[in-house]
C-alpha cells in the first residue's frame, strides 16, 4: 500500500512539474523552493548546484502564527538538465499526515523526458514530452498562483533595487508592488502585494524572492551553498538498477525497464 502511495504522489508531482497553474491553480502544490517563478526557455551554458530553501509564515487574527519549511537540492547541467532532491512531505496537503522518503526529480530537455524517482523502493515514473523548462523564474521573480500584475482593476509599481552580491554570485533587485482595490476579490479595505527579487544574469534564475500577501502570509526562498562547477551527467540519469513502474505520456508502455 506504501508503495502504491509514493508512485501515485509521484505521477501527481510529476505531473505538477509539467504544469503551471495560473491565478486560482492548486494552492497546495508548491515547488515554490525550485520555481520561484514561471516555467521559461531552457537554459543552456549556465551550469550550477545549490541548496534552496523556502519559507512562509502566516500570522492568523488570533495572533497564531504558522512556519512551513521546505529544503531542496537543485542541479543544472550546461544542456538545460535539472534535477531536484526534495521530501515529498513538501507537497502540502497533498502528502499530508504522511511520512514519506525523499524523492529525486530529473527533467532532461535533450532527450524530452522527465523522471520522478524513489530512492527507498528504486523504482521511477517516466513522463515523456514535457521538456522545455528552466529549474527556476522569471526576471520578476512571481510566485506561481500570485496576482496577475496586468489585471486592469489593480495598479502595479516596479523600482529597482541596485546590485549585490548572494552566495557569490551578483544579482540585481527589483520591487514590485501590486495595489488590489477594495471590493475585487471581496475584502473591505484595499490589500497590497510587494515582491521584491534577486535576479542573477550568470546563472539566469532569481536567488532569492520574498514576498508579502496579507491572503498568504509571507513566502521567502534562498539559494545558498552555489556552486558553479559542472555537475556530474551521472545526476540526470534513469540509474540502471531502477525499474520504471509507470510511465506516462503519448506512446508510452508502462512497466518498462
Amino acid at each position: 500500500m506504501a508503495r502504491v502511495l509514493v508512485l501515485g504522489l509521484l505521477a501527481a508531482a510529476v505531473a505538477a512539474l509539467a504544469q503551471a497553474p495560473g491565478p486560482g491553480g492548486p494552492p497546495n502544490w508548491r515547488f515554490v523552493g525550485a520555481e520561484t517563478g514561471r516555467p521559461g526557455a531552457v537554459v543552456k551554458g549556465a551550469p550550477f548546484s545549490a541548496d534552496v530553501t523556502t519559507e512562509t509564515t502566516m500570522v492568523l487574527q488570533d495572533g497564531n502564527r504558522i512556519h512551513q519549511t521546505s529544503k531542496l537540492r537543485l542541479y543544472r547541467d550546461s544542456e538545460g538538465r535539472t534535477r531536484r532532491e526534495q521530501s515529498l512531505n513538501n507537497l502540502g496537503s497533498l502528502a499530508s499526515n504522511t511520512n514519506l522518503p525523499p524523492v529525486v526529480f530529473i527533467n532532461d530537455p535533450v532527450a524530452g523526458v522527465n523522471y520522478a524517482l524513489s530512492p527507498a523502493s528504486k523504482t521511477a515514473t517516466k513522463s515523456t514530452g514535457g521538456g522545455g523548462r528552466g529549474p527556476a523564474g522569471n526576471r520578476d521573480g512571481r510566485m506561481r498562483g500570485g496576482p496577475p500584475g496586468s489585471a486592469p482593476q489593480r495598479s502595479v509599481k516596479t523600482e529597482p533595487l541596485g546590485s549585490k552580491t548572494l552566495e557569490g554570485v551578483t544579482a540585481e533587485g527589483t520591487r514590485t508592488t501590486i495595489a488590489i482595490p477594495a471590493g475585487q476579490e471581496g475584502n473591505e479595505q484595499p490589500m497590497q502585494t510587494v515582491i521584491e527579487s534577486w535576479y542573477s544574469s550568470d546563472l539566469q534564475t532569481v536567488v532569492l524572492s520574498k514576498r508579502s500577501d496579507p491572503r498568504t502570509g509571507e513566502t521567502v526562498t534562498r539559494y545558498t551553498n552555489i556552486s558553479r562547477t559542472e555537475p556530474a551527467h551521472s545526476l540526470f540519469e534513469l540509474p540502471a538498477d531502477y525499474t520504471v513502474d509507470q510511465t506516462e505520456g503519448r506512446g508510452a508502455r508502462t512497466g518498462a525497464k
